[in-house]
């Protein structure tokens, strides 16, 4: 790419870039010519990103839970930008940690909510100068479960309700600037998430005393294996990849988009449904009856 190109091209910041959804973010943006930045956990993250992408996506190592790492890479991607400012963010990178709310060590929240809350916070903050120059769209991938929590997902749920919230702060405060705000409402995807998901179930399981399986164990075990199927049976992960690079490509989005045909059903549900009603729902879908 000469300079030239380098200047015209629109411009893309993607935590969480080397693996899962975050992966097939980075790459589908970079087959259709944004220069492409992003996140990965390590190093090894970085560089098959490179080789994947044969160069055009550049990773940096950076936990979002770390300020100081959020500031050198946002100074750093920033700097590259220059006065064209970043076009689109894309605040992706999330954790799971499923269980009895009774059972999770608070440690375990908060971590939770220093990555897919704090982090995010202080991801978009930090870009917010350069979105202001090119006036950019960010694009905030939430869950469902913003709307509709579950049982056995309390932390997730939580975490990803704060998104929600922060979503309509967000867009009414950065519209005058001419920065758009979206947040995607994804279902269930087929990516790296339900093996860590799974791992993280079975760990669960394994760590109960006898007397927390009495409590929880058949309900959780019945959860964990109505979660895999349904996260396995979920939206290919490169189809909702391509479904949030539109949002982020269109000249005008709606603020909440569905991603995934179980998504547009379940916010349906949601918004028209009594608490009753969508508490039969959730024992029923998740086999806790």
């Amino acid at each position: 790419m000469t300079e030239a190109d380098a200047a015209a091209a629109r411009t893309v910041a993607i935590t969480g870039a080397s693996t899962g959804l975050g992966r097939d973010i980075a790459l589908g943006f970079a087959a259709i010519g944004y220069r492409v930045f992003g996140t990965a956990l390590r190093a090894e993250g970085v560089a098959d990103m490179r080789d994947a992408s044969a160069g055009k996506v550049v990773l940096a190592v950076c936990d979002i839970t770390r300020e100081d790492e959020v500031e050198q890479w946002v100074r750093s991607v920033s700097s590259e930008l220059g006065d064209g400012g970043l076009d689109v963010l894309i605040s992706n990178a999330g954790t799971l940690t499923p269980g009895p709310m009774e059972l999770i060590p608070l440690g375990a929240v908060r971590h939770e909510f220093d990555v897919n809350v704090f982090g995010a916070i202080k991801v978009i903050n930090a870009f917010l100068p350069a979105l202001r120059k090119a006036q950019g769209r960010i694009v905030q991938v939430g869950a469902v479960t913003g709307r509709l929590p579950l049982p056995f997902d309390g932390p997730s749920s939580a975490s990803k309700a704060a998104l929600e919230a922060l979503a309509d702060v967000y867009r009414l405060e950065l519209k005058p600037f001419g920065i758009s705000f979206v947040i995607a409402q994804a279902g269930n995807m087929r990516t790296g998430g339900p093996a860590k998901t799974a791992a993280a179930l079975k760990r669960l399981t394994e760590t109960m005393s006898a007397e927390q399986r009495e409590l929880y164990g058949a309900r959780f075990d019945s959860f964990a294996s109505t979660l895999n199927q349904l996260q396995n049976s979920g939206l290919e992960s490169d189809v909702a990849a391509q479904q949030i690079i539109a949002l982020a490509d269109q000249a005008t989005a709606a603020p909440r988009v569905p991603v995934g045909p179980d998504a547009v059903e379940l916010l349906k549900l949601a918004s028209e449904s009594s608490d009753a009603q969508l508490d039969a729902m959730r024992v029923q879908l998740l086999g806790l009856e």
